[in-house]
């Protein structure tokens, strides 16, 4: 990359939209600082050019195993080491798990996400772990995982399995992260995604906001992703969901700007990745969500729960999707479910209706070039 494009100011660059691994973390933090309407401007425009621009990705999220982790993260209700009054539980079944992502498969999810609270699996689970993966990627759903540090050899066998994505968030900044966890280092985590790309897995990996972290830091973490090769395909931003009982419990609240802020970047960022609008949905209203899905973000967890804490409800869900006139994300595949099929040929004749209109907008405005 030439100097002149390394010095360009950030409006040029985003207005380029083509993936870099090289943003500086003044550059970074130049498209912050960007006027909120601006930022959000550009943010659309790489949206548009790579995503149906009204397209959500949806997952669901089970807890396979919950409780008694040995990790110290301070935003966690399942870490051993804070009394938040969460029970350890044993791994679910394999049929139960495989009833969990039928039903969440008609509820309209394209995804099935297992998370565990483990520092990493032990051969025993990851046996009945592997079966899971098997018996839900049958159902025709993607599958992906978040067990903890994984080595080489357990991504592969994840990877034989079938698995689709693993998750692994950075969570903050490297800085800022001794800050949140000391049982884990930032090197670890970057060891685990990358036994995930060479296992040929598809990365999921992000972060939480509202942790206490100041700006330069939430600019950090996204400079720690885009150096990925490739960027994550998937990129959940989260809200911390204050538990009592957690040290985090007190911490100030995130300006919800802010936040709208950081999934217009990550959205700039990482052009071609899905944006997970991601937990904390409970806490925000219809407003912000919108602002999320306007600002870059295409994918959200569906259903009650996201491991141990609230998420909006699916019926609400569906109501603000049909106000905002968006609608799911369809996975092509292979499916014995005829009620999938309908379901994508309605996408399709929605999706050609609103070809035919763009096509009449575009005959006063090309905004492709604006």
């Amino acid at each position: 990359m030439s100097d002149a494009t390394s010095t360009a100011d950030p409006l040029t660059l985003a207005a380029t939209a083509q993936p870099r691994h090289d943003w500086t973390l003044d550059e970074i933090e130049a498209l912050f600082a960007l006027p909120f309407n601006d930022l959000l401007f550009h943010a659309q425009r790489v949206h548009r050019a790579h995503f149906d621009s009204n397209a959500v990705q949806v997952s669901t999220l089970l807890s396979i195993k919950t409780g008694a982790c040995p990790e110290d993260c301070k935003y966690c209700p399942q870490s051993g080491h804070y009394a938040t009054g969460l029970g350890k539980e044993k791994l679910l079944e394999i049929e139960m798990v495989v009833e969990q992502a039928r039903a969440a498969r008609e509820a309209g999810a394209s995804r099935f996400c297992m998370g565990a609270a483990w520092k990493s699996p032990r051969e025993k689970d990851l046996t009945v772990v592997l079966e899971m993966v098997r018996r839900v990627k049958a159902l025709g759903l993607e599958t992906c995982m978040t067990l903890g540090m994984v080595d080489a050899d357990q991504a592969g066998r994840l990877a034989e399995a079938g698995l689709d994505y693993y998750n692994h968030n950075l969570d903050t900044s490297p800085a800022y992260y001794g800050e949140i966890i000391t049982t884990r280092t930032y090197a670890d985590r970057l060891a685990t995604l990358g036994h995930v790309r060479e296992a040929g897995m598809k990365v999921c990996s992000g972060g939480i906001l509202g942790m206490g972290e100041a700006p330069r830091d939430r600019a950090a973490l996204l400079q720690q992703l885009v150096r990925l090769e490739p960027h994550p395909e998937s990129v959940p931003i989260n809200m911390l969901v204050k538990v009592p009982g957690t040290p985090l419990e007190h911490v100030e609240d995130l300006d919800p700007i802010e936040f709208i802020r950081a999934i217009a970047v990550a959205r700039i960022l990482m052009p071609t990745s899905h944006v997970r609008l991601s937990a904390g949905r409970e806490q925000m209203n219809e407003s912000t969500q919108a602002l999320a899905f306007l600002s870059g973000a295409n994918s959200i967890f569906y259903g009650e729960r996201l491991l141990t804490t609230a998420n909006p409800q699916a019926e609400r869900d569906r109501a603000l999707f049909t106000k905002l006139g968006l609608q799911h994300e369809q996975r092509r595949t292979c499916t014995d479910d005829d009620q999938v099929g309908a379901s994508i040929e309605v996408d399709l004749a929605r999706q050609a209706a609103r070809q035919a209109a763009t096509r009449v907008i575009e005959l006063t405005y090309d905004a492709s070039d604006a």
